[in-house]
């Protein structure tokens, strides 16, 4: 059976809402290549627990918080997933199941692990990164990448910020091309554009192994739904990215922004914003497909 006629609207809705949420958890500073949807292997559990310098800068850069901030966008996410595909059947067992697939202190341990993996044997790094983000201005950028992470959770406050974001660019200010400067300098567009597409790739591979496709949805046939999804995604990325980075930064001074972009474009700076991408794109494609899993079974009315 032809990808398109297995896969109804509902369900391209449910999946189209989980690119957002994958841009979201992967975070906007992430400077590593874009190579095409590829789901990465699991991180390995045998890996010997992080470094004292890795737990140390993952406290700097506030990531508990941000996992924080991603179970609640997760929580939101599977409400919406369960009214696109199983409306009305066990809500509260399902809200029990993503509640487990996002668990803070699990996410928390991905995010560390990729980072101690990630930065093994490059000690400047981690210097540069806890000199930087530990100032009273690097303390300052999280906080207001968290705030407003958190603000974007409500709907209301979404829509103020777009119509913000979209009043600043049409004045196409000294500000907004700082702005562009930095999303260039960290390939933000394209490498959140992928990681969204990879999300969904891993989502349909979760619906494939839960026995939704009953064997008749291929690889090829899940890539090529995927990348049929490219320009929505492409749409949301941008919309979602730009209206995040006016409300995160509008509060920086011209001196704070530029010394954001001058780390952004140091080797440390982008060798820390990849290890940072490799951590957040292997927990989200771990969430991805075992959202795929958990809602193949839940669709087919299967205990989990």
């Amino acid at each position: 059976m032809a990808a398109g006629r297995m896969i109804g609207e509902g369900m391209r809705g449910a999946v189209r809402a989980l690119t957002v949420t994958a841009l979201i958890g992967l975070g906007v500073a992430s400077g590593a290549q874009a190579e095409g949807p590829a789901v990465p292997m699991a991180p390995n559990p045998q890996l010997p627990a992080r470094g004292a310098g890795v737990a140390q800068l993952a406290q700097t850069m506030m990531l508990s918080g941000v996992v924080d901030v991603m179970q609640a966008e997760g929580k939101a996410y599977g409400q919406q997933l369960r009214d696109e595909m199983f409306l009305g059947r066990n809500g509260a067992e399902w809200e029990g199941i993503v509640g487990a697939i996002y668990d803070p202190a699990r996410l928390l341990a991905d995010l560390e692990r990729g980072l101690e993996t990630e930065l093994a044997g490059k000690p400047e790094v981690i210097r540069a990164a806890q000199a930087f983000f530990g100032s009273p201005t690097g303390q300052k950028i999280l906080s207001l990448e968290l705030e407003a992470r958190r603000a974007l959770l409500d709907k209301a406050a979404e829509e103020a910020a777009k119509a913000a974001a979209g009043d600043l660019f049409a004045k196409d200010g000294p500000r907004i091309e700082a702005l562009r400067r930095f999303a260039a300098t960290n390939d933000l567009i394209e490498m959140n554009v992928m990681g969204g597409l990879n999300a969904n790739l891993a989502f349909y591979r979760g619906l494939a192994d839960g026995g939704l496709f009953d064997g008749q949805m291929s690889e090829s046939d899940m890539l090529s739904e995927v990348w049929a999804q490219e320009d929505q995604v492409r749409n949301d990325t941008e919309e979602w990215l730009w209206t995040y980075l006016v409300l995160a930064y509008q509060p920086l001074s011209d001196e704070e922004l530029q010394s954001y972009q001058k780390f952004s474009e140091s080797a440390e700076g982008k060798q820390l914003n990849a290890a940072l991408f490799a951590g957040f794109d292997a927990g989200f494609m771990r969430i991805s497909r075992d959202l795929g899993r958990a809602a193949a079974r839940m669709v087919q009315g299967e205990d989990i």
